[in-house]
């Protein structure tokens, strides 16, 4: 996070300067924006340029680029932009050399000056910026960084109560509780004792009047 921070606080910054470096003098007292964007391509002549065809355009085209990188954490879209300054500031020195034979730093302000290092600067704050940033994740890489799913645990479901589970079972009226796996045998009603059975003799039958 503070990284992202700080990657887009140093885009923001180059992109303000590639934007302030037209208006301020690149060579022998010549200010950015009096440079035709075609004069780029078509060599630097003396003609005087208007501020929307001026090379302050591709500057400012790379500054949006920069605040909607940072809105959407794109460093590719930052680092395009710090490419286009680039390239834009690195063809104009190439058509200046070209026009006035070479390129010269003086200290008396007629050779290259504060504009282009303006330029120059903006451009390498914004790929700075765009290496500091940190990238949208992926959905993969979101879900790796969560760690592996929980599986979900139903809550424990308590028996309904007229179906209560207790152990042993419980025997119901006019029920039985079997323990055996081999069937009871049935019980013969109960008819008197056994005529054979010499504990129990039978009784005599009534005397006959």
């Amino acid at each position: 996070m503070i990284r992202t921070v700080l990657g887009s606080l140093v885009a923001l910054a180059g992109a303000a300067s590639a934007v302030l470096s037209p208006f301020r003098d690149w060579y022998d007292g010549r200010v950015g924006r009096a440079y035709r964007v075609r004069d780029l391509f078509e060599g630097i002549t003396p003609t005087e340029s208007g501020v929307l065809v001026s090379i302050l355009l591709p500057f400012l085209a790379a500054a949006v680029l920069v605040a909607l990188g940072v809105v959407l954490r794109s460093r590719a879209v930052v680092a395009f932009a710090g490419l286009v300054v680039l390239g834009f500031t690195v063809l104009w020195m190439v058509r200046q050399g070209q026009a006035n034979g070479s390129l010269v730093a003086a200290g008396d302000g007629s050779g290259l000056q504060v504009g282009v290092v303006n330029a120059l600067a903006g451009g390498v704050l914004m790929l700075i910026g765009a290496v500091l940033m940190g990238g949208r994740r992926s959905r993969r890489e979101r879900k790796a960084g969560r760690g592996p799913e929980r599986e979900t645990v139903e809550p424990y479901a308590a028996p309904a109560p007229d179906r209560v589970d207790t152990w042993p079972p419980t025997r119901e009226p006019g029920m039985s509780v079997q323990t055996s796996p081999w069937p009871e045998p049935e019980v013969d009603p109960y008819t008197g004792p056994d005529p054979r059975d010499p504990v129990h003799p039978p009784h005599p039958p009534p005397p006959q009047g």
